[in-house]
């Protein structure tokens, strides 16, 4: 039986793809060498790449059956708010439509986009999950998250060593709650696990 192939992208620590079954094939993206080490220790199966996760996109997507996908979610988040009266300007990041587009428009298989709530009216209208927006091409059924404290979540699930306290804490911060990552993936195969669960 040919296994999923997965991709990954902006993998940071790997949060969202932890509870995945372990019958798939995943290719993790990851730019920042010391993040992807991290990642690395912790899912040695996985095929880890240090690349620019957009890119990549564009030049293989063909060869996956899943795409996920979490851009920075900085220029998109609620702080912009304040950081802007504080004399912090930016523009949100774009990219993050066009791989939505991208996506929605080429990508054959099954695809989620995820990030932040953003400050603004998005351009294309998400499905809400918590404090986080996924764009996808199929249905995510309601998922409740357990605490509003994100970071205090990701503790429970990952032990990073050799970090800073403060950079720790963010690192765990970026990272998807890892049972809303497994509950998104069944989402996603939803009548693919109903067939493996007959076949079994």
């Amino acid at each position: 039986m040919t296994k999923l192939k997965v991709l990954n992208l902006y993998a940071g620590i790997g949060g969202n793809r932890k509870l995945w079954p372990k019958d798939i094939e995943v290719t993790a993206i990851e730019i920042d060498p010391k993040i992807a080490k991290i990642y690395s220790d912790f899912f040695h199966d996985d095929q880890v790449i240090i690349t620019d996760a957009h890119k990549y996109l564009l030049d293989h997507y063909k060869e996956f059956d899943f795409v996920w996908s979490s851009p920075p979610c900085q220029s998109h988040s609620i702080t912009n708010h304040f950081l802007n009266a504080q004399g912090k300007v930016r523009y949100p990041d774009i990219k993050l439509y066009e791989e939505i587009i991208f996506l929605k428009t080429f990508f054959k298989g099954k695809w989620v986009v995820e990030n932040v709530k953003p400050y603004y009216e998005p351009l294309i209208y998400p499905q809400y999950s918590g404090r986080h927006a996924f764009w996808c091409n199929f249905h995510i059924t309601n998922f409740k998250t357990p605490i509003d404290d994100v970071g205090s979540m990701h503790n429970k699930c990952f032990t990073i060593k050799g970090q800073r306290a403060g950079k720790k804490k963010q690192i765990e911060r970026n990272a998807v709650y890892s049972p809303l990552g497994l509950h998104i993936f069944n989402c996603a195969f939803k009548e693919k696990q109903k067939t493996l669960i007959k076949n079994d």
